[in-house]
């Protein structure tokens, strides 16, 4: 599994401690389902709400980059909590959801005051690529199968990688290419933009085969939080893409 979210590993120790539990304690795909929606919800609330305080204009946002650096480290905080404490996840998974609202709501705001209309349009498209995913995926069209797992794990891992170096680079040279708007910037970015749309197979793959096991029913919220992580992952990767490609008009 390339999330390490919900990799195989997460549900390794939880699988077993769900044995001999009713089933009303067992996580289901339908629970996971409803989860996922209320904390997409909780997401987009804080979202909205900051949108709508500044008027969609980040310079009436004193402070903004404070914000937006301090709810991304939170957030990365209470994911790394969550790995670790599953069994709290009915209670900082929505916690989660509404800090990366605040994230998403600010880095959003910032992306469509350079470019009119780019974040409804990356909204769109993250919907219409998780629905065409979730498609593929009830229909068979795309599978979870060894071979397809091990290369978006790969594909992952090496992701992870070149945001390190890219990120260390940057601040030994002062120059970020990844950001600017030239033609191999761009196609790392689709790259990147269609590793994340197929580790949303891996997810639910994840989600089925743990909800036939009988996975406890918290992991319900943690599954849920997981997939939220990779649709932000997807969400902010199209965004910088469609930023990208707008610059060069």
């Amino acid at each position: 599994m390339s999330n390490p979210i919900l990799s195989e590993k997460s549900f390794e120790d939880v699988r077993q401690s769900a044995a001999g539990t009713y089933s009303a304690d067992v996580m289901t795909m339908k629970g996971t389902i409803n989860k996922s929606i209320l904390l997409f919800l909780t997401m987009l609330v804080p979202a909205a709400w900051i949108w709508w305080k500044m008027g969609g204009n980040p310079e009436n946002a004193q402070g903004l980059m404070g914000y937006m650096i301090g709810s991304a480290i939170l957030g990365f905080i209470l994911s790394m909590v969550l790995v670790f404490k599953k069994s709290w996840a009915p209670f900082l998974a929505p916690a989660y959801a509404a800090v990366e609202g605040v994230f998403i709501g600010l880095i959003s705001m910032v992306f469509n005051y350079l470019y009119d209309g780019i974040v409804m349009q990356a909204v769109g498209i993250t919907l219409l690529i998780f629905t065409a995913m979730l498609l593929a995926y009830k229909t068979g069209l795309l599978r979870a199968t060894p071979m397809f797992t091990k290369v978006i794990v790969m594909a992952t891992m090496g992701v992870a990688l070149f945001y390190l170096i890219n990120m260390i680079v940057s601040w030994i040279t002062g120059n970020n290419w990844y950001a600017g708007n030239g033609t191999l910037s761009i196609i790392v970015s689709a790259v990147v933009a269609g590793i994340a749309a197929f580790n949303l197979i891996l997810d639910f793959n994840m989600i089925e085969e743990n909800s036939k096991a009988g996975a406890p029913k918290y992991m319900e919220w943690f599954c849920a939080f997981g997939l939220l992580v990779t649709i932000v992952w997807l969400y902010l990767e199209i965004l910088r893409l469609m930023a990208k490609l707008s610059s060069r008009d």
